[in-house]
């Protein structure tokens, strides 16, 4: 699973995912994309198990670039905890996904696979999607 080796602070607050993503809305690696609607939090439990489905689907045959990195720690406080007494410790780490965010691309496999291994893909993430491809590729 994807988590960072170091982080400057151990524990974030929670933000606001208001508004269109900055960058990393267009295809720029691969031939094919798969783009965020919604916005949301995407665990690296679920970054991992669309890297899996991603690479059965395509049989280990093209590449796969993943665009996005949890580096958001989300904390909570242990069950049948009281209030207060501080914050909880982190328990996983997510990636802030803001809608138009291209979050996995492929290439080097044809447009059915690569269509139908995104298909599958987009059922791991807790958002709607879309597959999208470069603007430059031939139809």
């Amino acid at each position: 699973m994807l988590l960072p080796k170091r982080v400057k602070f151990r524990k974030a607050q929670r933000g606001r995912m208001k508004g269109k993503a900055q960058r990393g809305a267009s295809v720029s690696f691969g031939d094919y994309g798969l783009k965020a609607l919604e916005p949301a939090w995407i665990t690296s439990r679920q970054i991992e198990a669309c890297r899996v489905a991603l690479s059965r689907k395509m049989k280990r045959d093209g590449k796969v670039w993943i665009r996005i990195f949890p580096d958001k720690p989300v904390s909570k406080k242990p069950l049948e905890t009281r209030m207060g007494k501080g914050k909880g410790a982190p328990e996983f780490w997510v990636a802030v996904i803001k809608p138009g965010r291209v979050m996995f691309e492929i290439s080097g496999v044809s447009t059915e696979i690569a269509h139908e291994a995104l298909r599958v893909c987009s059922h791991k993430l807790p958002i709607r999607t879309k597959v999208c491809k470069r603007p430059d590729l031939e139809a």
